[in-house]
């Protein structure tokens, strides 16, 4: 019997040899584990289509404390995500949560509420309703950077420390690539940074997505420009933190340039 049954999402897989794969997936209760699954790419492997990309599985596996890669031994198949590819910026959505948990999550550190972040989005992909990934991409990368403790604080000025939404004196907020938040307009020009403003919109539709679960934010119609200022300054805190770029950010055309 297989020491270890988990509930996990796949994340990512790579060729090894003729016939195996290499598997990151993201179990709810190990963290983020990597594991060899032997034969899988042949075409009656028992594995089937379980490891497509964040497919919602019962992962089985054998883990040895003195290897770094875990043996996987089967995987029940609990949702696909088959059914969304069909629509080009849904698909491309999946291949950002994919990458963008891939690098964050650290190894073998449980977490439930990312696992939950996860479901959530994909559920969200399920309701039938236009630019539907431009919403999840937004929450998720929010989510992601205040999960993992790097989500900076969007009212307050990173160089002066004013505050930016204050009622009888409202300010305008600049970022840029390489610095950890936000500058109001003086410390911009202080520091002398080429940079892009995120939108007093954009910072309290983030206020609003911190406050309820995607399923529960208010009716909008979302587009590929609905918050493009605010995805690009997530993603530029999320490639700063990683020390990567994202392979998945520079085909939406809505990141905004640094």
């Amino acid at each position: 019997m297989p020491a270890c049954v988990s509930e996990a999402l796949v994340l990512r897989t790579y060729p090894l040899k003729e016939a195996d794969l290499i598997v990151s997936f993201f179990t709810r209760d190990q963290g983020k584990l990597r594991g060899v699954a032997k034969r899988a790419r042949r075409p009656k492997s028992s594995f089937g289509a379980g490891l497509e990309r964040l497919s919602h599985v019962r992962m089985a596996y054998y883990q040895n404390e003195t290897r770094e890669l875990v043996n996987l031994e089967s995987c029940e198949l609990i949702r696909s995500q088959f059914a969304l590819i069909s629509d080009y910026w849904t698909s491309v959505a999946l291949d950002y949560f994919a990458e963008v948990a891939d690098e964050l999550l650290p190894s073998a550190e449980p977490s439930e509420k990312f696992f939950r972040l996860l479901l959530a989005v994909l559920e969200s992909l399920q309701v039938p309703q236009a630019a539907k990934a431009w919403r999840a991409v937004t929450y998720f990368s929010l989510w992601s950077l205040r999960l993992s403790g790097w989500l900076p604080e969007l009212h307050v000025c990173l160089g002066c420390g004013s505050v930016l939404d204050d009622r009888e004196n409202p300010q305008r907020a600049f970022f840029s690539r390489g610095q950890a938040g936000l500058m109001c307009s003086h410390c911009r020009q202080t520091a002398g940074m080429s940079s892009g403003e995120l939108s007093a919109a954009s910072r309290s539709l983030a206020a609003e997505m911190l406050r309820k679960p995607v399923a529960g934010l208010p009716p909008m119609e979302w587009s590929q420009e609905s918050a493009a200022d605010l995805r690009g300054f997530l993603v530029q805190q999320i490639e700063a933190h990683t020390e990567r770029r994202l392979h998945t950010s520079r085909i939406f055309a809505a990141v905004a340039a640094p």
